[in-house]
């Protein structure tokens, strides 16, 4: 069952390849299909005792996998995501191009997915998670628009370079302990005792998932991939795949560092942190899904907290712990109503500007209804399951700062980390409230516009509202009775964060509980009237409208400020003058030559010395024999020969598979792009350049014809010159370059530790 969960998925890519280009009925129906078989697999899966699977021998350390109640709740989860996505992108996609090649790399990311939760060791998930980031840039740059290829490569870049840190951590975790079994880990860690180095490891895989999780401050692809990205791939980057690099934090956190007072604490600040910008950033945003990223690095924050908490308490972190899984489990739930939400809204407007579709919800009752549902949970309002997850999560805080001061140390951080956390909180309520504002109770700023929404009563085909409706309803259902649902959920999948389920039943509504919400609600309220209502929207003076404004400074842009300028600035400038001092500098060039005639001068001493040299010379002459004995030898040399035969024709075919799949990928996935237009080619400037060259060669007497045609010669080299340059910052060139950059990152790392 385990194996059919991670290649089925895989199998059907090719078959639903093949389906698009039959029909685009045979490709959804096949797509849908292939999900739904995913999701009853899925759910046998739960139904079954715990089970294991290995694959041993590949990559060096095998593949192994597990299914205990975290990993079942999670593939559930996955599965039925990606059944409900599958099923609103047959509406969503009726008008794109390409689509094909995304339900291929969907299905192939699904496989890929369900590996990384499946994996019982953080090798194998690393294998897997990976796959599923190579496969899910594909999502990002589905548009091909300048944006989307900017993001796409932003979030490819975040990918390898997290994927290559953390392999250096799992390099430096195999030598020290053994293994990367992570049931294994807290025992080799106890008895290893070398506390940096296991920091150190921890720290670079850390890196990795902290990176696709969406943690400050790793956290630049989520903002600028999620509003390119089609909305079907948006629900499952922010409600699933950020989850994957949660699942590589809580595997380290609370099995590598359990019960680590330092580590857990690090932990709570980085997800404070997080939660805090994400919050900020989303109350700022005047782009619909925009705002919805901002909101899931702000929730990713909130599930931090959980994980370091759970670290910081050990033992006693079941709340902490129960409160990070639930909440996990609601944001995917959140996003995927609210992100689909926003894909309706897109594919009848085209337009994700809050001041564009303002009032277009006001007359779709079943939209404002869903929109409302996952708005009202994921702001934490009493009766909607995010009410439960972020009490858990307030609890197990408010508990161990109290504990803190009832022992006579200092609560101050973990007081802080509870104010902003309720701050957060409302902050959450604030900008939710802003989003459903302008979608469903203001009216547009232009009545024809307003009109035209008005008309559009039925936004969406039966099929899509059922994939909205279906988790929006889980919402309040999940709220209203927790202990039902939520407390068995919690009770399942806690074994995972290395704690025992809560041993005493949580009184969610009492005034303890809903204290927490109550203050986070009346931020919210304040925020929204207080700094939304009178900063962020201003008088047009233009039209005497009121708009929505977003004040957030664009140069507080952590890839544009940092990121960029240090990848493809600062290193290479860096290492360029290191590479000229020591090649041309004149003391720096002479050393050079010095050490080159000293190994000269070494090698020479070997081969000539009255000592070394008839050793060599022994040597030499045995090896020339032994080489002579098995091309001559009968039985010998034809079996050489056929093995020298086969790892030639082996060598070509190896050489030439990469040439035959590119071929491939052009002819299918990837099919060259049309001529252009005439009017394009009159209208380059390289067609002029070459035009004004014929006529002053016919005006001087000279011959113009088909042969000496420059105009249209200057504007092939132009579409030449343009074709490279975009080869250069496409998606292998800066995937290999980005790989190349960690592949050196890693030999450097590898050479300090040997030294250490």
């Amino acid at each position: 069952m385990i194996l059919f969960l991670i290649l089925f998925p895989f199998c059907m890519a090719p078959v639903c390849l093949l389906a698009s280009r039959k029909s685009t009925a045979a490709r959804n129906l096949t797509a849908c299909a292939a999900c739904l078989a995913e999701f009853a697999a899925a759910v046998l899966l739960a139904s079954a005792p715990d089970l294991s699977f290995s694959l041993p021998g590949i990559c060096g350390l095998g593949l192994t996998f597990l299914s205990d109640g975290f990993r079942k709740i999670y593939c559930l989860v996955i599965a039925f995501a990606w059944l409900m996505t599958t099923v609103f992108g047959s509406e969503y996609f009726s008008h794109y191009s390409n689509c094909g090649r995304y339900y291929f790399f969907n299905l192939m990311t699904l496989g890929a997915t369900m590996g990384v939760f499946l994996s019982s060791s953080l090798t194998t998930a690393l294998v897997f998670f990976e796959i599923m980031s190579f496969t899910s840039y594909t999502w990002v740059i589905q548009d091909e628009t300048e944006e989307a290829t900017r993001a796409a490569n932003t979030y490819l870049a975040v990918a390898v370079i997290g994927g290559m840190v953390a392999l250096m951590g799992l390099f430096l975790l195999q030598s020290e302990l053994g293994t990367t079994e992570i049931t294994l880990l807290y025992e080799r860690a106890a008895q290893s005792g070398n506390l940096p180095l296991l920091y150190a490891a921890g720290g670079c895989i850390l890196f990795g998932f902290g990176a696709k999780a969406g943690m400050f401050p790793l956290h630049i692809w989520l903002p600028k991939a999620h509003p390119v990205a089609p909305a079907p791939a948006s629900a499952l980057l922010s409600g699933i795949l950020t989850k994957s690099g949660v699942f590589g934090v809580i595997a380290i956190t609370c099995n590598l560092f359990f019960s680590d007072q330092k580590w857990g604490t690090m932990i709570v600040l980085f997800g404070t942190v997080t939660m805090v910008l994400g919050a900020v950033l989303a109350l700022f945003s005047v782009n619909l899904k925009r705002t919805l990223a901002c909101s899931s690095v702000s929730q990713i924050g909130f599930i931090l907290i959980g994980i370091g908490m759970t670290a910081v308490l050990g033992p006693e972190g079941s709340m902490a712990a129960s409160g990070a899984l639930l909440h996990m489990l609601n944001h995917s739930l959140f996003k995927l109503v609210l992100f689909l939400s926003a894909g309706a809204v897109y594919m009848n407007t085209h337009k994700l500007d809050l001041n564009e579709i303002r009032g277009y919800g006001r007359r779709k009752p079943l939209l404002k209804a869903v929109f409302l549902t996952g708005a009202l949970g994921i702001g934490g309002f009493p009766l909607f399951s995010g009410y439960v997850s972020k009490t858990l999560l307030h609890e197990s805080i408010s508990e161990h700062a109290a504990a803190l001061a009832a022992s006579g140390q200092s609560a101050l951080l973990f007081r802080t980390v509870e104010w902003l956390f309720l701050i957060s909180g409302g902050m959450t309520v604030a900008y939710m409230t802003k989003l459903f504002v302008a979608l469903f109770v203001e009216k547009n700023r232009d009545p024809a516009v307003q009109a035209r929404y008005d008309a559009d009563t039925r936004p969406m085909r039966p099929a899509s509202a059922a994939a909205l409706l279906i988790p929006a309803v889980l919402i309040p259902l999940f709220g209203c009775v927790p202990s039902v649902f939520m407390g068995r959920i919690a009770s399942a999948g806690t074994g995972f964060f290395r704690v025992e389920p809560l041993h005493h039943a949580v009184h969610y509504f009492s005034w303890t509980c809903l204290k927490g919400s109550l203050v986070s609600i009346l931020i919210g309220a304040g925020l929204y009237f207080g700094f939304i209502r009178t900063c962020l929207i201003r008088r047009n003076a233009e039209t005497g409208t009121r708009e929505y404004v977003n004040l957030w400074p664009a140069r507080l842009d952590l890839e544009e400020v940092l990121y960029r300028p240090l990848i493809l600035r600062w290193i290479p400038s860096v290492l360029g003058a290191v590479s000229a001092f020591f090649g041309e500098n004149r003391v720096s060039g002479r050393l050079a030559g010095i050490l080159f005639l000293a190994f000269q001068r070494l090698a020479s001493w070997f081969g000539t010395n009255r000592i070394t040299g008839p050793v060599a010379g022994k040597l030499f002459s045995a090896s020339e024999r032994l080489a002579a004995w098995f091309g001559t030898n009968r039985i010998t040399g034809p079996a050489a020969k056929t093995i020298a035969r086969s790892s030639e024709i082996g060598t070509h075919a190896f050489s030439d598979s990469l040439d035959a799949f590119v071929f491939l990928l052009r002819r299918t996935v990837y099919r060259d792009a049309p001529p252009p237009a005439t009017d394009e080619v009159s209208t380059s400037s390289a067609y002029r350049l070459g035009a004004l060259r014929d006529r002053t060669v016919s005006a001087l007497g000279g011959q113009t014809g088909p042969e000496t045609d420059y105009a249209t010669l200057y504007y092939r080299m132009k579409v030449t010159e343009n074709r490279v340059r975009s080869k250069l910052t496409g998606n292998l060139s800066f995937g290999l370059i980005m790989f190349c950059i960690a592949a050196v990152a890693v030999f450097l790392y590898v050479l300090i530790l040997d030294r250490i």
